[in-house]
């Protein structure tokens, strides 16, 4: 029976998301405060945590860096009435694998916490193969970052995994919807511009750099591919 720990401060929330939880199959636990919920994480090792961001004693926020930070790759499901752009995808950018707005289905909640289980613990770095060279980039799986013109792009994790994939796909357009199942482990909506706002960021951070070539191309309608064109 795969352990779902639940983080969340509101008693009526908490008690019906570890209702559905356990009436799917899960073993459900449940914490109300964030240093409660990083011990949980650190000494039980769940399968799954739920996790609202607004918290007593510490915030979902510093949980996920934390425990990101400590190498525990346990997949987070962020839960949150917190639900601009900006929340869902910082949240992302620092270690959550999922994210809900406040007010949810609970039947979608216990869909994501499914998904979330069956990735199971995630890889904390990706695979350390040799760097890829094409002309003035430089993407370095060991050193987690990529250069431009010989300087660092100061990529967060995130955008590095997304520029990392199109590398490995080198020349082929990958759809939004394998990328957000790659990265994400899900599959995309019609409102879900996630993989755009990294997309967005990587342009800012390598094409926007380099001295001769831009990148980062798109395929309209279809997705996107890593290709060098001269600028």
């Amino acid at each position: 029976m795969a352990k779902v720990l639940i983080v969340e401060d509101d008693e009526v929330i908490a008690q019906a998301m570890a209702q559905h939880l356990s009436a799917a199959g899960f073993d459900a636990l449940r914490v109300a405060r964030g240093d409660q919920g990083l011990a949980r994480l650190r000494y039980e090792q769940p399968d799954v945590c739920v996790l609202d961001l607004m918290l007593p004693g510490v915030d979902g926020w510093h949980m996920i860096e934390a425990i990101r930070a400590e190498g525990i790759g346990t997949p987070i499901v962020v839960v949150s009435a917190r639900g601009t752009e900006h929340d869902r995808v910082h949240a992302l950018e620092i270690g959550a694998d999922d994210y809900l707005v406040k007010p949810f289905s609970m039947k979608e909640l216990v869909a994501r916490v499914q998904a979330a289980a069956r990735r199971g613990v995630r890889s904390q770095d990706p695979t350390r193969g040799d760097p890829i060279e094409i002309e003035e980039l430089r993407i370095d799986p060991r050193e987690v970052q990529a250069y431009v013109d010989g300087e660092s792009a100061d990529l967060t994790p995130t955008e590095f995994r997304l520029l990392y994939q199109l590398a490995l796909e080198q020349g082929r357009v990958t759809t939004r919807d394998e990328l957000l199942q790659k990265l994400w482990g899900r599959r995309e909506t019609h409102r879900d511009r996630t993989v755009d706002v990294f997309v967005r960021r990587l342009r800012e951070k390598i094409d926007r750099r380099a001295s001769k070539h831009t990148f980062i191309q798109t395929r309209y309608g279809v997705g996107y591919k890593l290709e060098a064109l001269p600028k």
